[in-house]
């Protein structure tokens, strides 16, 4: 019985120790992390922000906001007690004190086992449709719970919110299903369905509950950690150790599978950009700005994705060629709809520049889609879009032109390198972009080929989603007056660079046994037109605005929080093309005329302003005929916005002749490119861009 005894003694003892020692190493790791971060963004980072109270209430109210987005488990209390930490921060991060961190994770591990203590009774029984209350979309536009009692009636509503849409959506199908004479749809009574989409909302949120309650003290630090490096700019970000096989994702944001680029906002994940190329680009209904509510695998039940780690999400949208997913989304009206997309392998040929002939009152024009600066970094002689570009306006030089289309819609940039090079091949030799660094005077990257490729009439569009590269290039043609840049309001304002720094090769050799720590990207750079000014945050605004449905979107880098400023350093020393400063103020002033009393760009804007006003109405009725009514005006006011494009009179497309051969002999390249055709046929952008094309040979003639 001594021995026993003993031996429990022995035990109890050893696991105090291990537990002791885990809780020291995972201190001294914390310590440490946080010091070499907060070294190197001072050191590093293109511009730190000073380490001071008001840094300190901005991390404050960040870490609130990433660690709680819906508001739905804080209370009123728990800020009360936690405002005392407001303007103590910047302190703490210096003296390594983590009394925040660990009161504000007690608070929230406290308040989830709560939740999960009353959650499924709010599920018990049938809701009471016929009661008018209202449930907010929007957590910015709600406060915290003031106690127990108030949380409880905001998870009611939520749940009671959920409910209902699912309803809505199953006697929608059930009501096709009559419609078409499926048989295969079983129909049920309103009874029914509210019973068994109840039991899938419980089981949504159990399976939530069960990995909100897999996430350990490590996460929430990472959590606490990003919270803070967001403050320097929103590309600057903390990798913790085991997301390292998931850099590919975080950084690109690229879903094997689909192709599209995400990002995580609060709660959700929203489409930032579809690659060219991908299987999401080819079926055309994802769109940017798109939120990705749910995730199935073909017919089987959706995983909703919101409160969703980006990583978890991929990994349920990434899947085998010929397999299906299929997204449920909320689009930018608030409308939700179920996109299917048939997964497979990006074709590459969609992803470089191609070109074709645009023939309209007999005149002939060059039209060039680059969808990305492209270039093969493993291969010096691999495949690169500046030597693409050349290849493209050298074939249609041979087409002898009246001028020329190019088309950087949504496109994300790329190479650097190849966006000097691509400059290059419109002017003589200068300066493209100035790169400025922290320290040092700005260096200037410039074109030293005097060989000039095409020096005819140059359009350049762009959209809100042209970014980085694309931005340059468009930047650049405009300051020389090269080009006339015709599109969105302004472009997507990524004017940054950004390194990735492996934290254990900056962390002493003594900590080895504590490695390891992950790796740390930030900021390091800023882009400046040659005119002086930047790139970042306000983007390039063309010399033509021409209205599209995502005018009045939060896209762009002006939508996110702690966003790098827009400033301006000394122009770089280069000329304006005088030639075309004669014409270009009378070529814009027509477009923009002929913009304006434009039937279809009309309705772009008032499309545009309707979405606005859609988005902006986030309280939601939860009395049944109120919701039905209310998603019944939504979804035909988004169906009434939809654009049927349709072929654009005297416009003709023709590939280029020296492309004719390669098209009859791949029947699937053939296919391919008449599909594109038929998409530029009806294309209002580009019909602008031609009708400006031949207002400036209108002029040239004359000169």
């Amino acid at each position: 019985m001594k021995m026993r005894i003993l031996n429990y003694i022995l035990i109890g003892l050893i696991f105090i120790f291990v537990n002791t020692f885990s809780s020291y190493e995972e201190e001294t790791k914390y310590e440490i992390l946080t010091s070499t971060i907060v070294n190197m963004l001072n050191m590093r980072h293109y511009s730190p922000p000073e380490i001071d109270d008001s840094l300190s209430l901005k991390f404050y109210n960040n870490i609130l906001k990433k660690i709680d987005p819906g508001k739905r488990f804080i209370t009123k209390e728990d800020i009360t007690k936690l405002d005392k930490y407001m303007f103590f921060l910047d302190d703490a991060l210096k003296t390594k004190n983590f009394s925040f961190f660990n009161e504000l994770y007690q608070i929230i591990e406290k308040r989830i086992d709560e939740t999960k203590n009353f959650y499924k009774d709010l599920l018990k029984d049938p809701f009471d449709f016929k009661k008018s209350e209202y449930f907010e979309l929007d957590p910015q536009k709600t406060d915290y719970a003031k106690d127990l009692k108030e949380r409880k009636e905001l998870w009611r509503k939520l749940f009671k919110y959920e409910v209902i849409t699912r309803i809505a959506e199953q006697l929608e199908t059930q009501e096709k299903a009559r419609e078409n004479n499926d048989t295969s749809i079983t129909i049920k009574s309103i009874e029914e369905i509210e019973k068994e989409e109840r039991e899938k909302v419980q089981k949504r949120w159990d399976d939530f509950f069960i990995r909100i309650g897999k996430l350990t003290r490590e996460d929430r630090f990472n959590d606490y950690i990003n919270a803070f490096t967001e403050i320097f700019d929103p590309h600057t970000q903390f990798f913790p150790p085991k997301d390292k096989e998931d850099f590919d994702i975080n950084m690109s944001g690229s879903l094997e599978g689909i192709g599209a680029q995400l990002s995580q906002r609060d709660e959700y994940i929203r489409v930032e950009r579809i690659i060219p190329g991908s299987p999401a680009w080819k079926q055309g209904e994802l769109k940017e700005g798109d939120i990705i509510l749910k995730v199935a695998q073909g017919d089987s039940e959706p995983v909703d994705v919101v409160n969703m780690r980006l990583d978890d999400a991929v990994r349920l949208i990434r899947g085998k060629k010929g397999t299906e997913a299929r997204l449920t989304v909320r689009k930018v009206d608030g409308s939700i709809k179920v996109i299917s997309i048939i997964r497979d392998i990006i074709q590459l040929e969609e992803t470089f520049a191609k070109s074709l002939i645009l023939e309209n009152n007999n005149q002939r024009f060059g039209y060039i889609k680059l969808p990305s600066f492209y270039a093969d970094f493993n291969d010096r002689y691999g495949r690169r879009s500046s030597l693409d570009m050349k290849q493209e306006l050298i074939k249609l030089k041979n087409e002898d032109i009246n001028g020329l289309v190019l088309d950087l819609r949504n496109n994300g940039g790329g190479s650097l390198d190849d966006v000097v090079d691509i400059a290059g091949l419109f002017i003589k030799t200068g300066p493209i972009v100035q790169v400025n660094s922290r320290y040092g005077a700005p260096q200037i990257r410039q074109d030293f080929d005097p060989n000039i490729y095409y020096n005819g009439p140059l359009i350049i569009l762009v959209n809100s989603v042209s970014a980085s590269a694309s931005e340059i290039l468009a930047a650049a043609m405009q300051d020389y007056k090269r080009a006339i840049i015709m599109g969105s309001e302004h472009t997507f304002g990524k004017g940054t660079v950004q390194a990735m720094l492996d934290l254990d090769q900056n962390i002493n050799p003594k900590y080895n046994s504590l490695k390891p720590f992950g790796a740390l990207k930030l900021t390091i750079q800023k882009f400046y037109r040659i005119n002086g000014g930047s790139t970042q945050l306000k983007g390039v605004e063309p010399d033509i605005i021409l209205p599209d449905s995502y005018m009045h979107t939060d896209i762009g880098e002006k939508s996110y929080d702690y966003a790098l400023p827009w400033t301006s350093i000394s122009p770089a020393n280069y000329e304006q093309i005088e030639s075309s400063s004669f014409y270009f103020n009378k070529v814009i002033e027509n477009s923009k005329n002929r913009v304006k009393n434009d039937k279809y760009f009309s309705a772009i804007e008032s499309k545009a302003k309707t979405l606005k006003d859609l988005r902006e109405k986030t309280l939601i009725p939860l009395n049944f005929d109120e919701f039905i009514q209310d998603r019944k005006f939504r979804k035909e006011l988004a169906s009434s916005l939809e654009q049927n494009d349709e072929e654009i009179k005297n416009f003709n497309i023709k590939p280029l002749k020296a492309d004719l051969n390669n098209d009859e002999k791949n029947e699937n390249l053939k296919d391919r490119n008449e599909a594109w055709y038929s998409s530029v046929k009806k294309d209002n952008y580009i019909r602008e861009a031609i009708n400006v094309l031949i207002d400036m040979n209108h002029y040239l003639s004359k000169k």
